[in-house]
């Protein structure tokens, strides 16, 4: 069975950069657009609704971190971030 929003969403936490930074190294992380509900996002990727994703990331409201953004996180040290865990990727929102 897959999980619904209001599940995923007692499933979002709070992490820091240094914590997410493994994730990329293994390509896991996505970079949720500010618009956008990490819970929905998870819920959609779960269902694997490849609509809905494959249109935010043609539109860029989901992508792979930046080289920009990676310097920036890297040089902000108090960086946080809201993340979801959809196995085997870990969605990340910038706080």
């Amino acid at each position: 069975m897959k999980p619904t929003k209001e599940e995923l969403a007692l499933q979002v936490d709070v992490a820091e950069w240094n914590w997410l930074r493994a994730h990329l190294e293994r390509g896991g992380l996505i970079v949720v657009a500010p618009e956008l509900e990490i819970a929905e996002v998870g819920e959609r990727i779960a269902r694997d609704d490849t609509a809905t994703v494959g249109a935010w990331i043609e539109t860029g409201k989901l992508s792979k971190p930046s080289e920009g953004q990676i310097a920036a996180w890297d040089a902000d040290k108090a960086a946080r971030f809201s993340t979801l865990i959809i196995s085997p990727y870990v969605l990340m929102k910038e706080h």
